[in-house]
């Protein structure tokens, strides 16, 4: 596990929840992460959000895709210049995840991690991996 996973427990959000502030002093003297106080908190938040979304969704999984119809959406670019940093649907997401109280959560962010996961495919057309036939949704 690397330095980050370790410090936040995996990212493990019933122990995130957990978190006092002797925890966060600790992490702000972990000198093997970035030692900002509003992220560290962040991440603590996002987890107490976190719960609450599945509450509301079931799932993160479910939320994400109940936003494009249980749908991959595929980028439609001839050149990586063409690719957007951030589109309509991460707006609409971030949005949401921020009423239900993340933070850090904007569209730049939200649109890379919809790729990481593979609700948008982003690979341009000539894209050896893409013309394989992409991620299954």
């Amino acid at each position: 596990m690397d330095t980050l996973c370790a410090a936040f427990d995996g990212f493990d959000p019933h122990k995130l929840i957990t978190y006092d502030e002797a925890k966060i002093e600790q992490l702000l003297q972990d000198p093997g992460i970035i030692r900002n106080r509003l992220k560290v908190n962040a991440a603590i938040t996002n987890a107490r959000a976190y719960f609450t979304l599945c509450e509301q969704h079931g799932s993160l999984d479910s939320c994400l895709w109940s936003f494009t119809g249980v749908r991959q959406i595929i980028g439609n670019w001839d050149a990586q210049e063409q690719a957007p940093a951030a589109t309509p649907l991460s707006d609409e997401i971030s949005r949401g995840l921020k009423r239900l109280g993340f933070k850090f959560a904007g569209s730049t962010i939200i649109y890379s991690y919809l790729q990481a996961v593979g609700v948008v495919n982003g690979h341009i057309k000539t894209c050896a991996f893409r013309n394989r036939g992409g991620f299954e949704a």
